[in-house]
């Protein structure tokens, strides 16, 4: 198991995942547009809903990939985290947003899965990541997402 690596790669998923919720503490509605404009999917309802907004999306792939020289991993994997793991957040919005649940709202599992796992799938081969690497990270996130998610909201 590379123990290191875990923990590297879980501070990249974390600040690619909180960066938009600090955004949007310090910034308030400045540059608050929501990614998809307010459209509406077949259902009738929000295609991800207005608390997924562009600059949460460009400040998380911009700051995620700056830092990741910081912790001594290469740019690029910063890039890819930070991409594929809004892409994984936007996937659940859209699910919840089918599920009905509101914009904002916890869903346990939902809420943590995708915008991890996905991710680590993506950066599996570029980071040598084990079976059990994954699995490691998977569980250290969804933990700390649950924990650091009830202090901070």
């Amino acid at each position: 198991m590379h123990f290191t690596l875990i923990l590297q790669f879980v501070a990249l998923l974390t600040l690619a995942n909180g960066t938009p919720a600090i955004a949007k503490k310090l910034l308030g509605p400045f540059l608050n547009q929501p990614l998809d404009g307010g459209a509406l999917f077949l259902d009738e309802r929000p295609l991800f809903g207005p608390s997924k907004t562009i600059r949460g999306i460009v400040l998380s792939i911009l700051i995620t990939t700056g830092f990741a020289p910081v912790i001594a991993l290469d740019w690029k994997i910063g890039l890819v985290v930070a991409s594929v793991a809004m892409a994984g957040d936007l996937f659940s919005s859209f699910l919840k947003r089918r599920l009905r649940f509101q914009p904002s709202s916890r869903a346990t599992g939902l809420d943590q899965i995708p915008e991890s796992l996905f991710p680590a799938l993506a950066c599996r081969s570029m980071l040598d990541l084990s079976a059990i690497d994954t699995v490691a990270a998977q569980v250290i996130f969804f933990v700390g997402e649950i924990v650091l998610s009830r202090l901070l909201f």
